[in-house]
């Protein structure tokens, strides 16, 4: 099997939408050789350019008669793997992508310990903003943002339901996770995800 049949193969057994970049495929071959891969494939309509340097390969909807657009969450995702960050989602990113907003974020936020930079596709804009590492390193990303999503509602509004709602979507492992990733985050938060974790 030759480099452009190894890299559609493990394209095709992707989850349906997923997003990638050339580093995931340096296993497979040398950079130059992955990227003259990729740009064939986007000129053979296999796979889909979203921006420079990240690709996915698009599901066909009949319902609409459409190619389904890419996950904003799985673009900064890969931005992240490409410049090598730590990121977790922050403000209203964390908010609509844990459930707890309904709204679509007008600009996806992301902490960062990588640059500022802001990057956009179509209509869409990914803001990543510098923070100190204490805010998301030795923690998973799912405890960074359900920290950066009660920081986001507030010292004085976080509500009952709110803590509910957490209660009955995280798992007991990530309770226990949230718990223990989470001590180095404000009282007043920690506080409130020891609410989450109450049996």
């Amino acid at each position: 099997m030759n480099y452009k049949q190894k890299i559609l193969e493990r394209i095709n057994n992707l989850s349906s939408n997923q997003v990638f970049i050339s580093n995931d495929f340096f296993d497979i071959a040398e950079y130059e050789t992955i990227r003259s891969t990729l740009n064939r494939l986007v000129e053979d309509e296999k796979i889909s350019r979203i921006m420079n340097g990240i690709y996915y390969k698009p599901k066909y909807i009949d319902l609409i008669g459409e190619y389904e657009a890419p996950s904003v969450n799985e673009v900064a995702k890969a931005l992240a793997r490409k410049y090598n960050w730590t990121i977790a989602p922050s403000g209203n990113t964390a908010l609509n992508l844990l459930g707890l907003s309904a709204q679509v974020p007008a600009k996806w936020t992301y902490i960062s310990d990588g640059r500022y930079a802001d990057f956009s596709f179509g209509n869409i804009m990914i803001e990543f903003k510098h923070r100190n590492n204490g805010d998301i390193s030795k923690m998973s990303t799912l405890t960074a943002m359900v920290i950066q999503a009660i920081k986001a509602i507030g010292k004085n509004n976080v509500n009952d339901e709110q803590i509910d709602y957490l209660k009955t979507k995280l798992s007991d492992k990530e309770k226990k996770e949230l718990l223990k990733d989470g001590k180095t985050t404000s009282i007043w938060v920690y506080n409130v995800l020891r609410k989450i974790c109450e049996v």
